[in-house]
């Protein structure tokens, strides 16, 4: 049987062709896509829309300005994937400001001349969705039971996380911010990821997306323990905008600020990405919030105190 031909126009879904052992595989990705950094070397098919520099604040305005004229907020390159010859695109329906969206690529796909690749998109909005997509990743590579026992490696690794943290008192109250400005918790599966890393999680539902939520509400709620995660932000972009949040003056009362428990994390690499480094992220929020019982290296590059 030759070898499918794959374009990832997912972050995510890159990483779960590769930890599936098929990343000789892939033939293209999008232009987020960047671990492992050997997929790096693919052309590119997706492009943004916006410029992604500046404040949260300005690019949250320009995405709700494409979005409201009910546009997409990327652009898939039809003449690239048509040059790639895909047996297989892998893309999503779970978010349309995060990826490039479903509609976009059947659009693309209606141009292409000489591929009539297959459309597996992806849909996690919680995390037994995630491991259904990796295994839906699977059946499309014909590769079923490597998908299968990829799972149940992630799975048992959480599941023995979650058994040591579900034992320790003192669960601290925990606000995960997922955008600086305006203010966005984190919803999806960092519920249930706080849940099992032994804390108490304050806003956003699993499996629902995230919400909006005001300063007047973390305030009140006043937790324990704040990271600050926003999407698509590293750790350094991220310490660059938290002057939005430590210039209000209710800051400084906040018991999170004054017990030195506010913390960042790589949003980008790991939250974000409904892949493989779920398992990662965890590690992290169990390193945070159990540091005498939970020790996986991740601090320095997963997370930093602020």
């Amino acid at each position: 049987m030759p070898k499918p031909r794959i374009v990832s126009l997912i972050a995510s879904s890159t990483e779960i062709v590769c930890a599936l052992g098929g990343e000789d595989w892939l033939v293209g990705r999008s232009h987020e896509c960047d671990f492992p950094a050997s997929v790096k070397r693919l052309p590119v098919c997706t492009a943004t829309k916006f410029v992604t520099d500046g404040t949260s604040y300005e690019i949250d305005q320009r995405v709700k300005a494409i979005l409201q004229e009910g546009l997409s907020v990327y652009r898939v390159d039809a003449k690239q994937l048509n040059q790639l010859r895909p047996d297989i695109i892998i893309t999503q329906t779970q978010c349309e400001v995060c990826a490039v969206s479903l509609r976009d690529v059947e659009a693309a796909v209606c141009e292409l001349i000489d591929s009539k690749p297959q459309i597996v998109s992806l849909q996690p909005n919680a995390l037994a969705e995630v491991w259904l997509d990796i295994m839906r990743v699977a059946e499309a590579l014909c590769i079923h039971a490597r998908g299968r026992t990829l799972v149940q490696q992630f799975q048992q690794r959480m599941a023995a996380v979650a058994d040591a943290a579900h034992a320790l008192p003192n669960k601290p109250r925990v606000a995960c911010i997922e955008w600086i400005e305006p203010l966005m918790a984190a919803g999806n599966w960092m519920p249930e990821l706080v849940q099992m890393a032994g804390g108490i999680n304050l806003f956003g539902e699993a499996g629902k997306h995230s919400p909006w939520m005001t300063w007047e509400q973390l305030c009140e709620e006043d937790p324990d323990t704040i990271i600050v995660l926003p999407c698509g932000f590293d750790i350094p972009r991220t310490r660059q905008e938290m002057p939005v949040l430590m210039q209000k003056p209710e800051w400084l009362h906040l018991q999170a600020v004054r017990n030195h428990r506010v913390f960042l994390a790589d949003g980008n690499q790991y939250f974000n990405r409904p892949g493989p480094r779920l398992v990662e992220s965890l590690e992290i929020l169990a390193e945070i919030f159990h540091p005498e019982v939970f020790s996986f290296n991740h601090a320095g590059t997963g997370w930093q105190l602020l």
